[in-house]
């Protein structure tokens, strides 16, 4: 047995002992080891302790935004951490450069987004801004306003708040017992918002959540006109609107921000992810000046709410250095230019591939629909491409065939036509199986 197939081994046998993986198959991973197990990464490929090199196609979990093997996050995190690692934020304690990530996010947000509460990471952002929402309406003196309503097919996270706001069922079904006051509508229809809140009663009903994009749930696009019809339904009925751009914040749309495409501002939005690109654990939620005026204004004691986490200079560091990062290398236009590639590279398949029904993407976060009759087929497509040097991921919840990409905002026009090309060797492969 060679030296890297020798670590291999040994690491595998202590991973099936000792490590419970998070969103992973349990059996799977005691009879056949972890599929990879990753030592290297640089750009927009990983490398395998065994030395085989893959393309990450999903920026991991949609959130390696500028690319592995950044050294300059590291130097910003081995800074901070020599001069300041870690103090609290409770009891209106503060660093600088929490303070300067929260104004420089208030510079880059759309419309009257202007003050965030830190947390740790995207489930956490979700949970806060529920709790945050449900507390706006005791201040305001309407407790009685508590309902959540989030979309069919959307991923919030899988804190008890927003497992429970997550409309993907199995998610929902691996607990059995959720929040309570948490409805679902259908997914990309206002009329049906305005139907669920005229049936549970607006005076009830505290906030609706929707991402941008749904990313986890299939990379579903919101039809024109939808979020401008969110908004004013939202307006009407005196709702709070939370955007969920855990996964479309920070350039992977093609903008900044996923709701930049629609020209609306919410009044809370939720961020994580590419916030620091991963290199660092950081969350939060931004709050329109409206909002955050009547908290200030409203509030009396303390805001019972927080992380030991809320703040965290380090984790702040990095995430000004990876914002930097993004302006200066102009990530965001290059996410627009290359999602134009990538959606063409999807239309070559899709004209080659009987399998391939239906492609869609904006910026570079997008989706392969299959035909699914059969199927379906989406995993073993994963399981080819993750062979021929390609991970992306596969979303079969509720019927859906869907093969999904996010890759690094960096990826270029000849990265691009490789992970295309790769992609329609693995459906092809899958069709000549059927």
């Amino acid at each position: 047995m060679s030296k890297t197939a020798s670590l291999y081994q040994e690491l595998a046998n202590l991973d099936k002992k000792h490590f419970l993986h998070p969103t992973s198959p349990i059996q799977q991973q005691q009879q056949q080891g972890p599929a990879f197990i990753f030592t290297k990464g640089e750009g927009v490929y990983l490398e395998d302790v065994r030395g085989k090199r893959v393309m990450d196609g999903m920026s991991s979990l949609w959130n390696v935004n500028v690319g592995h093997g950044r050294k300059e996050l590291g130097q910003a995190a081995m800074e901070q951490m020599n001069q300041l690692a870690f103090s609290s934020c409770f009891a209106t304690f503060s660093n600088e450069p929490a303070i300067r990530l929260a104004a420089k996010i208030a510079e880059i947000t759309p419309g009257d987004l202007s003050a965030t509460f830190f947390t740790s990471g995207g489930s956490e952002a979700n949970d806060t801004a529920y709790k945050l929402a449900r507390h706006y309406w005791i201040l305001k003196g309407q407790p009685s306003k508590k309902k959540i309503i989030s979309r069919k097919r959307s991923y919030h996270g899988v804190a008890m708040g927003a497992t429970s706001a997550t409309g993907l069922k199995p998610f929902r079904d691996f607990t059995n017992s959720l929040a309570p006051d948490f409805y679902y509508t259908e997914n990309l229809s206002a009329k049906s918002l305005r139907e669920t809140i005229e049936a549970e009663g607006a005076e009830t009903i505290a906030a609706f959540v929707a991402e941008p994009v749904q990313g986890a749930g299939g990379v579903h696009i919101a039809p024109d006109g939808y979020f401008q019809e969110v908004r004013k339904i939202c307006s009407e009925y005196e709702i709070l609107f939370i955007t969920d751009e855990v996964i479309t914040g920070f350039g992977r749309t093609g903008k900044w921000f996923g709701m930049e495409h629609y020209g609306v501002t919410p009044d809370m939005m939720c961020f994580a992810k590419g916030i620091t690109s991963g290199y660092a654990q950081l969350g939060g939620v931004v709050l329109s000046e409206r909002i955050h005026d009547d908290f200030k204004d409203l509030s009396v004691g303390t805001l019972l709410h927080g992380y030991t986490y809320s703040g965290h200079p380090m984790a702040s560091a990095v995430g000004l250095k990876n914002i930097e990062i993004i302006e200066k290398e102009s990530l965001v236009e290059n996410s627009r230019k290359m999602g134009e590639e990538l959606l063409k590279g999807f239309k070559w398949i899709q004209g080659e591939r009987e399998l391939v029904s239906e492609v869609r993407a904006l910026g570079l976060i997008g989706a392969v629909e299959l035909k699914s009759e059969k199927g379906p087929f989406a995993p073993a497509v994963v399981n080819e491409a993750a062979k021929r040097g390609l991970i992306c991921r596969s979303v079969i919840f509720d019927g859906m065939d869907i093969l999904v990409f996010a890759p690094p905002l960096t990826i270029n026009k000849q990265e691009i036509d490789r992970l295309a090309e790769i992609l329609h060797d693995s459906i092809f492969a899958v069709e000549q199986g059927i």
